[in-house]
């Protein structure tokens, strides 16, 4: 097996989305401490002022690198966009052949927890769910492989246990994780010259948290989550955005794996 370990350490090009808050904005601040002068990051959500607030902390923390912000609802734009918006990014970097590249897909939706699946019965809510989870995801990310010739290429999903265990209230998302995770499966099956993670970052402090545990249907979930909420069990932004770049850092995994944030 090739290393999937990745050295950050470099000059680097980094894409990630859902960047404006949360998981996202934890990962790409914690990424952007380690990269190198000269280093590129482009930053994708649909809030330009949570944008701006995690570019303001990053140059804070590194000013070496260029940041560039862009608001877009990833559902809503064609390929022929995505394009144009990573080209203008990469108009923006100091150089173009960047040691390596990395994208984060961290974008995506928890769905309508209030509902049984038997009851999910509108293809309309089923298309808008897996538009935003799976193909917004799959179409960016193969306008990123087009677009990025690096010699090393590392592509991470931001998955959940929800994508291999049933959770009752959460048919939306466990069925539009599953089926995001196979699809970076086969991507890695398919390019073995590639780093594909899937990373689950365990039940982490977040609103999508506070969505379950306040509006869940079924008991046995809304009551697991409001546990961990009150014994002080969630993990925290900072835990598990460092276990992250620890999995990268030792590369523990074939291409393609999920990694949980308590394996």
């Amino acid at each position: 097996m090739s290393s999937t370990a990745v050295n950050l350490n470099r000059v680097g090009f980094l894409l990630i989305t859902g960047a404006s808050r949360g998981i996202g904005k934890a990962m790409a601040i914690g990424c952007a401490k380690e990269l190198k002068p000269g280093s590129l990051i482009l930053l994708l959500a649909r809030s330009a002022a949570g944008l701006e607030a995690t570019k303001t902390e990053i140059l804070a923390c590194n000013d070496k690198i260029t940041i560039v912000t862009a608001s877009v609802d990833l559902t809503e734009s064609s390929r022929e966009n995505l394009e144009v918006i990573v080209d203008k990014a990469l108009a923006n970097g100091s150089r173009k052949d960047f040691d390596f590249s990395l994208v984060i897909h961290n974008v995506g939706t928890l769905g309508d927890v209030t509902k049984w699946s038997r009851d999910l019965n509108s293809q309309a809510i089923w298309r808008e769910h897996f538009s935003v989870n799976v193909f917004s995801i799959a179409v960016l990310n193969s306008v990123f492989l087009d677009k990025i010739t690096s010699t090393d290429r590392i592509v991470v999903n931001v998955t959940s246990l929800a994508a291999v265990e049933p959770f009752p209230s959460m048919g939306l998302y466990c069925s539009s994780r599953a089926a995001r995770q196979m699809y970076f499966r086969c991507l890695a099956a398919e390019n073995p010259n590639i780093v594909v993670l899937n990373y689950s970052p365990g039940p982490v402090d977040t609103d999508m948290q506070t969505d379950i545990r306040t509006n869940a249907i079924a008991a046995s979930v809304k009551d697991y989550m409001g546990n961990l909420h009150k014994e002080g069990k969630l993990v925290t932004l900072e835990q598990t955005t460092q276990k992250f770049l620890e999995v990268l850092r030792e590369g523990k995994f074939k291409s393609g794996d999920r990694i949980d944030y308590y394996d």
